[in-house]
């Protein structure tokens, strides 16, 4: 399982980056990287991925039980693909170190009196007067790593021939 090392190294990046951005900046601040295409933009997300939400302040508990369900599901999918394909093996790691990244922040959003109150983003492409929606390290890895195991799929997984019986 040495691509754990990969889910270990994402979790890390994601929370180290996450309290970087919660220490040194204030919640909508914007810092120009490079102009007109790369900016620090801290937000928060209360909901999941482009932030889409659900009503009477439900969100947060559902999608952080949603999010811990998927990665047990996602830790037994690795399991079982222990032994196959190292591509495989990685675009699962890095869906599992970037669910696991965020769910860290919605876990910590459920207690009381935390700092937390969703998921901290801050990486804000933009192209000219078009804009991309903010995102961090965790949904950069689930990205990278369903796109992987797309490539994985489609590409190189075997092709099983059916079988014919001439009766």
């Amino acid at each position: 399982m040495g691509v754990l090392f990969i889910t270990a190294l994402i979790i890390t990046a994601d929370q180290i980056s996450k309290s970087l951005i919660k220490s040194t900046m204030t919640l909508y601040d914007v810092i120009p990287v490079i102009p007109g295409y790369f900016y620090l933009t801290y937000i928060i997300n209360e909901g999941m991925a482009f932030g889409i939400d659900l009503p009477f302040g439900i969100g947060t508990l559902f999608f952080s039980g949603v999010s811990l369900i998927i990665t047990c599901f996602l830790v037994w999918i690795l399991w079982c693909e222990r032994n196959n394909n190292l591509l495989m093996r990685v675009s699962l790691a890095l869906i599992l170190g970037g669910a696991i990244g965020n769910l860290i922040d919605r876990i910590m959003s459920c207690i009381p009196n935390s700092s937390y109150t969703g998921v901290v983003d801050f990486i804000d492409i933009r192209w000219g007067v078009h804009k991309w929606y903010i995102f961090n390290i965790a949904d950069s890895a689930v990205t990278v790593g369903i796109i992987l195991m797309l490539f994985y799929s489609f590409l190189f997984k075997p092709k099983v021939q059916p079988t014919h019986s001439i009766v």
